[in-house]
């Protein structure tokens, strides 16, 4: 990562490089002349360390150290104890080195500090853990119902993967991509969003002083118009994995299918949280609120329309607002912070753009709405009462805190709401009626529906989303079936007798 600069908050020297190059072939590469990106600390605004961007040259230099690495290394040659015991030392890595990781999530995200610690580090680390168990107990397939053959099927890794990695939560989602990958034995390219950076590339050397050999996983930095396109198109890329916004998934999956590659990519939601009047209430606000201001708001999961059935309507919107406006926002660093800061400064402008549009189509601002002056990119927690379910702001993916209300009345009505979007990734649920849980979970068209519970990810279940949320899935089995290709072999049993052609 090159040198280090101070950071904010009197962190020590060491734990913020000036200058994030790409890590390619176990090691750090020069700089260069290439175009420098700042990078900045939303809780000030100011600059904080300085990225490389990563050329065609440089993508290719590092697609070619990962194919080597695939090609004649010894990763995907591993036995599966040998490989599970790299992924076991990631793991405690990791968890060793969670204050320094966690700092350097807090200072280039400015989501809270401990958030980050309780669910995005440990989340991290738990990946490859997790990954390392999945390998070990994958089923095999052997067909002996032709008397005179034995086929059995086989998984092979698929080669080298692009990990392109979004801002919102870098390191628990970069490194889910990782570790599926390089577990069924495969090597990687990692892009991370060039805003931020900082905490993947400590990562990715941590990963290799953990015992990952040099090209299983490399790193490239800078935007997507120039370091993504040149790694999605690169010949040498044999799956591409993105996590991101929609419109940059189009463009992803065009790109690859023009050579053939499969993609996986999870995009937006627009989630749906739908509140019964028979909901134990006051869990339901706690996951509402949960819902959309975790995260600081900005999270695919979040379930930014907030469905509240007519009986209960008043009541849990003013319970609602009055909770939002007791939110503590400000210093991420600070262990009693609830609320963080906007990723950039242009993203607030876009989140705080949608106040005008929601008011323009008739919603009713009931919280927030404005952005909070002086330093960092801090905005009010915003909620509003749309007009109707057609309305922008209940149909655009705004990725931030803020939260539009609707009223239903009955269950058919809340599924119909719920699947007018042009979304499908997770939807909400709360209802203490086990008929209208099984029921909504039925006909709300999503990937993923939680009952009761907001934001628990199962790692053995598939995860995506359905439409504009995105194609392919997270998990066991779906990581299984993305990053490795099946072998179909067949052998005859004994002396099968073959026509004999030219014998006349």
């Amino acid at each position: 990562m090159a040198q280090s600069a101070s950071g904010a908050n009197d962190k020590p020297a060491a734990a913020t490089p000036t200058l994030v190059t790409a890590f390619i072939d176990g090691g750090f590469v020069p700089g260069g002349n290439g175009h420098v990106i700042p990078v900045f600390y939303p809780g000030t605004g100011q600059i904080v360390s300085q990225l490389h961007e990563s050329d065609e040259r440089e993508v290719d230099k590092a697609v070619r150290s990962a194919r080597a690495a695939f090609d004649s290394g010894p990763w995907p040659r591993l036995a599966i104890e040998e490989r599970q015991a790299v992924l076991q030392a990631i793991h405690d890595a990791i968890l060793a080195h969670d204050e320094e990781l966690a700092y350097l999530e807090c200072l280039n995200t400015g989501i809270v500090m401990r958030e980050v610690r309780q669910r995005h580090i440990r989340r991290a680390a738990y990946n490859f853990k997790f990954f390392s168990e999945v390998i070990s107990q994958q089923p095999g397939e052997v067909w002996t119902q032709n008397r005179d053959y034995l086929t059995f099927v086989t998984r092979e890794p698929a080669g080298v993967a692009a990990l392109i990695a979004p801002w919102n939560a870098p390191l628990a989602l970069a490194s889910m991509k990782i570790a599926a990958a390089i577990a069924f034995g495969n090597t990687c390219v990692l892009k991370p969003s060039e805003q931020t950076p900082l905490s993947l590339a400590r990562l990715v050397e941590i990963i290799h002083q953990a015992g990952v050999p040099a090209g299983v996983v490399n790193l490239v930095n800078g935007r997507g118009g120039v370091t993504g396109v040149a790694l999605v198109d690169h010949p040498g890329i044999d799956r591409v994995a993105f996590t991101g916004g929609t419109a940059t998934g189009r463009t992803i999956m065009q790109a690859a299918g023009k050579r053939l590659k499969p993609a996986s990519v999870e995009l937006g939601g627009k989630s749906a949280n739908i509140i019964f009047a028979d909901a134990d209430l006051e869990r339901a606000l706690d996951g509402a609120l949960l819902g959309i201001f975790s995260n600081n708001g900005q999270q695919c999961l979040a379930g930014s329309r907030i469905l509240v059935e007519e009986p209960i309507f008043d009541d849990f919107v003013e319970a609602f607002v009055a909770r939002a406006r007791k939110l503590k926002i400000g210093d991420p660093m600070a262990d009693d912070t609830e609320l963080g800061p906007i990723a950039s400064a242009r993203h607030r402008e876009h989140i705080l753009s949608y106040v005008d549009i929601a008011q323009s189509q008739g919603a009713k601002l009931l919280t927030g709405g404005k952005a909070i002056e002086g330093d960092g990119y801090f905005m009010e927690p915003t909620a509003v009462l749309a007009a109707d379910n057609a309305s922008r702001v209940c149909q655009e993916e705004i990725f931030g805190p803020f939260a539009a209300f609707l009223k239903f009345s009955g269950r058919e009505q809340a599924a119909a709401l719920a699947n007018e979007s042009q979304f499908g990734l997770v939807g909400y649920a709360w209802t203490q009626n086990l008929d209208t849980a099984l029921w909504i979970s039925r006909n709300v068209r999503t990937g993923l529906m939680w009952v009761n519970t907001p934001l628990m990810r199962e790692l053995r279940a598939p995860f995506g989303g359905i439409k504009d949320s995105g194609i392919g899935r997270d998990g066991a089995a779906a990581s299984r079936d993305f990053f490795t290709d099946e072998k179909t072999v067949t052998i005859p049993v004994g002396d099968v007798p073959l026509r004999k052609l030219g014998m006349g």
